[in-house]
Formats: structure tokens, C-alpha cells, sequence
């Protein structure tokens, strides 16, 4: 088997230099990997927003129900890294190769599931966003493309997590470049016709998204069966239930979490909606525009979740505690610098989007308040990846649910709607439930209350040796 040269091995010994060092290495190949995952949404904005302000609202709404499957896909994948990386950390090989197995099984299922659900339900999930018949028949087509094939979607997640969980974090972000070249150059094509491609319009881009999904796919498994760390073994294919609710127990919340961030924006996107098909638009652009900033915060939060996690796996929480510090504080000044960008650069960031000047306008208000707030969400990205490390997902899910129902949503509606300061008044209300949300997370993990350390189950319950042909003596000591 070809040894995996792309895993970051941390020392024993780390200067505070050292460990800035790290934290770039795991965060510079995720902050592209992320880049580059969300640049496909961005690329098919930007060539719809050519055919149209209808047909981007119509993606805009459909991202707004698929983010609700994402949010159950991302949940498989943080439960996998932290537990991979908790595994690798007590430097027990076997057993992170197992959960990881386990967790592809699990991200199938629930990818199969959303399928379902897209075939029988996807008109009447998009009407509750309340759009016009238009935009409804728009985004029904897209959605269908879509959302019937989610497995592919699921599978990326936890393919992903179970890399970055064993600290290889250049596998995905080679996959990310790969497929996105392949999409924009695919969904050109097929959006608006070139050689021996029809002009498909927003179907064409709902079919370049699908394919890139489903190449980036089969890299990753490449690159798993490369690792020594993560390469398939034929008798971990089992469901092992042991394995399955443990990443049950730390994934729940954590789908939780962004199961009520989703269901929340649904509700005041609704409120968007009723400002107008152009608000609802400019609003769907400035989140494109604003998306390349926070996923330098989500790089960060991928190092800081691996970082801590192997740490607390070994049983180092000063060094845990030194490592989510160093990248959160990176975190803030990176994205604090982005926001500046977002402020100033905004509305000529809204003009290659559209030629209208009130949209344009709008668009440049709303990344103003944007570029703002963006170090408070850098905080709230990497100190969240701490908390999950930490198995400590209830919290988040809590202060989430929190955030988005009591600040948010009633925030949207009485700046955006009552006040009338629309499209402005809704991003400042997102900006204020960002910093409530950063402000406490930073107060528990200042008193040092941020951690969940529960004791793991004795390792011989976790056993299986005649499903997986090993002695006992062995099953321990991988386990």
C-alpha cells in the first residue's frame, strides 16, 4: 500500500511559532478546498444572473432547501473528522479506519433518503418559500436535478471529513480545484451552448453541478484507498452499531444546529421574498459575494477542530486550549482584512451580478454591514470547530437555536419589514445575532466550561474480532 505523504504530523515539542505553522498547513489546503466547493454556487449564479433575476432567485431558493440536506451531510462529516482525529490522536489506527467506514455507510443512507424526499417532495417544499409561479417552476427543475441524486452531495461530506479527521487536508482541496474547473468549464457549456452542447439554461447548470459532484466523488475515494490511515477493509462494510451511535450521539446536535440555522433562514427568507423577486435576488448575490470571506473562517475551523481534536484524543488540553487560540485569533485577522474588501469593493462586486443600479445598490449596502461583522464570524466559526472537538455539540446547537429564533428571525422581520429598512435591516440583524453568538462562545471557552470530555466506552465493547478476523490482544490494542 502507497504511504500517505500529505498527513500533517504534529511534534512533540512546538514553539507558539511552530504551532502557527501547523494551524496554516491544516487551514491554508481547507480554506481552498472550501473556496473551491462553494465557487461551484458561485459560478452558477454568476452565469444565471446572465439569463436572469428570476432564475436566481429560483437557485437561490433551492440552496436554501438543499442546505437543510447539507446540514445533515456536514453533521456525518464533523462527527467523523472529530472522531477520526480523536482515534488518531490516542493513536489508535484501527478504530478511526472503522468509524470513518462507518460514517460513508451512514452518508449514503441519509443521501438516498434526500433523494426520495426530492422526487415526491420538491414543488411543495419550494412553495413554502412563497415565490412567485415563476420563480417556482424555475427552481422545481433545478431542484429535481439536484436533489435527486444527493448521495453524491452526502458522500463528499464524509469522504472529505474522514481526510481532513486523519489530517490530510490536501486531498480535498486538490479534489475542490479539480472538480470546479471541470464545472465552470461544463456548466458554460451547458447553460448556454457551446459545440456539441445544447443551450440548457438553468437545467444545464443543475447537470454540470450534479457531474462535478459525482468526479469529486471517485477522487476522494482515490485518494482514501492511498491513505494508510483510511484505505477500505472489505470486513469493516458491516454496520457496526457501536460505531454508528457514537456518531449519532455527536453528529445529532451538530445536524441540529444547522437544521435550525436552515429552518430559521427559510422563515425570513420568506420575508425577503415578500420585499420583492430583485431583493430577493441582490440578497442571494451579496451571500455568493460574502461567502468567499467566510470560508477562510471555515479553513480555520477545520485546522482548529483537527488540532484540538487530536490534542483532547491524547489527552493534551493546555495544548488543545494553545492551538484553538493561535487559530481563532488568525482567523479573526484574516477575515478581518476580507471584511475591508467586502466594504469597500461591494457594489462593484454587485456589478459584475447585474446592470441594475438599485440592485447594485443593494447588494453593496448589504456587504457593507457584511465586511463588518466578518471577524466576530470568524470567531464563531473556529470556536464552534473547538467546541465539536471537544465533543461539546448540545452547546452550539442550543445558543444556534437561540440566535436564529429569538435575534434573527424577529430581527429580519421588525428591521427589515416593520422599520422598512429592507435588504440592509436584514443583514444587520444576521450581524447581530453573529456577535450575541461569538461573544458567549468566547465567554465559556474563556472560563475554560466549553468541553464535554464524557468517558469513552470500555475499548473491548467496541470489539468485534470474529467480524474482523483479529484477536482480542489486537482488537485492544488498535482499539
Amino acid at each position: 500500500m502507497e504511504v500517505n505523504k500529505e498527513r500533517v504530523d504534529i511534534p512533540i515539542a512546538v514553539t507558539f511559532r511552530g504551532k502557527m505553522k501547523i494551524v496554516l498547513l491544516l487551514a491554508f489546503p481547507a480554506v481552498v478546498e472550501n473556496f473551491f466547493q462553494t465557487f461551484i454556487g458561485f459560478v452558477d449564479v454568476y452565469f444565471v444572473s446572465k439569463i436572469g433575476l428570476a432564475e436566481v432567485s429560483a437557485i437561490g431558493a433551492t440552496n436554501a432547501i438543499l442546505a437543510i440536506y447539507f446540514a445533515v451531510f456536514m453533521a456525518i462529516g464533523v462527527a467523523a473528522n472529530v472522531r477520526v482525529a480523536n482515534a488518531l490522536g490516542a493513536k489508535q489506527v484501527e478504530r478511526a479506519r472503522h468509524i470513518a467506514q462507518q460514517a460513508i455507510i451512514l452518508s449514503i443512507l441519509f443521501g438516498i433518503l434526500t433523494g426520495i424526499v426530492t422526487l415526491f417532495f420538491a414543488r411543495p417544499l419550494l412553495t413554502l418559500m412563497g415565490l412567485e409561479e415563476q420563480v417556482l417552476d424555475i427552481g422545481e427543475n433545478y431542484f429535481r436535478v439536484v436533489g435527486i441524486p444527493s448521495v453524491f452531495m452526502s458522500l463528499m461530506f464524509a469522504l472529505s471529513a474522514n481526510l481532513r479527521g486523519s489530517g490530510n487536508t490536501r486531498a480535498p482541496m486538490k479534489v475542490s480545484i479539480l472538480i470546479n474547473i471541470f464545472h465552470a468549464l461544463l456548466g458554460y457549456a451547458l447553460i448556454f451552448g457551446f459545440w456539441i452542447f445544447p443551450e440548457m439554461g438553468v437545467t444545464g447548470a443543475a447537470l454540470a453541478t450534479v457531474a462535478s459532484r459525482v468526479l469529486g466523488t471517485l477522487l476522494l475515494v482515490y485518494y482514501i484507498q492511498r491513505s494508510e490511515v483510511l484505505a477500505f477493509r472489505k470486513d469493516f462494510w458491516s454496520v457496526d452499531w457501536g460505531h454508528q451511535k457514537e456518531l449519532a450521539t455527536l453528529g445529532s446536535p451538530a445536524a441540529g444546529e444547522v437544521l435550525i440555522m436552515r429552518a430559521g433562514q427559510i422563515v425570513y427568507f420568506g420575508f425577503i421574498v415578500s420585499l420583492g423577486t430583485n431583493v430577493f435576488a441582490a440578497h442571494q448575490i451579496a451571500g455568493n459575494v460574502e461567502v468567499i470571506s467566510y470560508m477562510a473562517g471555515y479553513g480555520f475551523a477545520t485546522a482548529v477542530t483537527i488540532l484540538a481534536g487530536q490534542q483532547i484524543g491524547a489527552g493534551k488540553i493546555e495544548e488543545a486550549i494553545s492551538f484553538t487560540k493561535i487559530g481563532a485569533w488568525m482567523a479573526v485577522g484574516i477575515m478581518g482584512v476580507l471584511g475591508l474588501l467586502l466594504f469597500f469593493l461591494g457594489e462593484w462586486a454587485g456589478s459584475l451580478f447585474s446592470e441594475d443600479p438599485e440592485v447594485i445598490s443593494k447588494i453593496g449596502n448589504a456587504l457593507k454591514v457584511s465586511g463588518t461583522f466578518q471577524p466576530f464570524l470568524a470567531a464563531l466559526l473556529t470556536l464552534t470547530g473547538a467546541y465539536q472537538a471537544a465533543n461539546n455539540t448540545k452547546f452550539p446547537m442550543y445558543l444556534t437555536a437561540a440566535g436564529m429564533w429569538a435575534i434573527r428571525t424577529v430581527l429580519v422581520y421588525y428591521l427589515g419589514i416593520t422599520l422598512g429598512w429592507g435588504l440592509t435591516g436584514v443583514w444587520i440583524a444576521i450581524g447581530i445575532d453573529i456577535v450575541t453568538r461569538a461573544g458567549v462562545l468566547a465567554y465559556k471557552f474563556a472560563k475554560g466550561t466549553w468541553m464535554n470530555l464524557e468517558k469513552e466506552a470500555e475499548v473491548e465493547s467496541q470489539c468485534h474480532p470474529q467480524s474482523i478476523k483479529e484477536t482480542m490482544s489486537d482488537c485492544v490494542n488498535n482499539y
